[in-house]
């Protein structure tokens, strides 16, 4: 094939991606409301999952501190081989189900986790073997699959099936497959977040300032949700430490610094709720 016809036939198949993806919604809003609510009470978001799909997780935990302001282990990914496999094949990591359950248990799960096991197949040995062991110690288990009726989904509580069909290249998984569970890590990471009120309305208030590109942000944010004039959100993200929400509840309740962290904590951090348990300013 000519180079712009293999592109053009490559584009073609990842449009199907979001058709399939969205045929799924349903099913993914039950992971989000169940995943939620755990974390609600203070459970863990555990990703586990082999290869192209382990480091899919591993990538969807990662940026979940710097966008969302998640605590260290608060969204964790596993991935069989563990640290090595982000970067080069461990051979016959993912045929491990022993590694899966010592993983799991250095996880020392609860019943207020989840863990979501990701495969392509929905077959791999490390992967059922997780959702199984995350499942006998009472954690909340989800398998997402890019096939039917997989062992992964049938040993979970809930399942997500985007069946994406025949790759480009056969059998690589890191196409159309990995597309999906890239699609569907981002529905139901950001969903969860904006349950757990780390949003206010489309605005990520709970970025993690840790560079200066996130400061401008911050400032940013806290300027488009108030607007405050430059001067006023300078003053505000400084009195709260670079912290966005506590500067907007700064400027809209009008509110020192202490008070505004002090509401917050009330309502567990939904910055909304601490609005609005305000009384109306005079």
């Amino acid at each position: 094939m000519a180079t712009l016809d293999l592109l053009r036939l490559m584009n073609a198949e990842d449009r199907t991606v979001a058709a399939t993806v969205a045929g799924q919604l349903p099913a993914i809003a039950a992971v989000v409301d169940a995943v939620a609510a755990r974390m609600g009470r203070g459970g863990r978001l555990v990703y586990v999952g082999a290869g192209t799909a382990g480091r899919l997780g591993v990538l969807d935990a990662s940026e979940c501190p710097p966008t969302f302001g998640t605590a260290p282990g608060q969204v964790v990914g596993l991935i069989a081989g563990g640290q090595p496999a982000l970067l080069s094949a461990v051979e016959g990591a993912e045929d491990r189900a022993d590694l899966a359950v010592a993983d799991l248990a250095a996880l020392a799960l609860t019943p207020a986790d989840t863990v979501v096991g990701v495969s392509a197949s929905g077959r791999t040995p490390y992967t059922v073997a997780a959702v199984r062991q995350a499942r006998a110690a009472g954690a909340l288990t989800v398998g997402l699959a890019c096939t039917r009726g997989s062992a992964l989904v049938a040993a979970a509580e809930l399942g997500v099936e985007t069946e994406v069909g025949p790759e480009v290249v056969a059998g690589s998984t890191r196409l159309k497959a990995g597309t999906a569970q890239k699609l569907v890590l981002n529905l139901l990471s950001t969903a969860v977040m904006v349950r757990l009120g780390k949003t206010y309305g489309n605005l990520m208030v709970d970025v993690r300032v840790g560079n200066e590109k996130l400061r401008g942000r911050a400032h940013r944010i806290v300027a488009q949700a108030t607007g405050a004039d430059e001067a006023t959100v300078r003053a505000a993200l400084s009195a709260t430490g670079g912290r966005a929400k506590n500067a907007v509840l700064v400027i809209l309740a009008g509110v020192d610094a202490p008070t505004a962290a002090r509401l917050l904590a009330a309502s567990d951090g939904r910055l909304r709720e601490a609005l609005e348990s305000l009384p109306p300013r005079t």
